[in-house]
């Protein structure tokens, strides 16, 4: 089962772009007790969590991007968001949606962003 992830594109720097990623019929419905979150791997680097939106509560960013992205989801539309604003170079990176049900995991297919300086 692979989530669809949409939103990426090229931006110049100080730019916004909004993420989506679509959890597939497969799954049935999306809880709240279900982890949904994004990852992001630039060229050369390993994976790294950017946001999350846990069942344990408030949602948790990388220092990176704080105060700059804000994840959402919508569970009836089976649908988790990331909202990018004032992007930078050091953005640009594959972005990766997941979907965590105890100790299941789900991905996305990567959806690319490019932010030019």
């Amino acid at each position: 089962v692979q989530l669809q992830a949409s939103g990426g594109g090229l931006v110049q720097a100080g730019g916004s772009l909004r993420l989506s990623c679509k959890v597939p019929g497969t799954i049935l419905s999306v809880f709240w007790g279900d982890d949904m979150g994004w990852y992001r791997q630039a060229p050369g680097k390993q994976r790294d969590l950017v946001a999350l939106s846990a069942s344990s509560g408030s949602p948790n960013y990388a220092d990176s991007v704080k105060g700059r992205f804000t994840i959402s989801r919508d569970n009836n539309k089976k649908t988790v968001f990331l909202q990018m604003n004032s992007l930078n170079p050091s953005d640009t990176a594959v972005y990766y949606c997941y979907l965590k049900r105890g100790l299941t995991e789900y991905w996305g297919q990567g959806t690319q962003v490019t932010v030019s300086s």
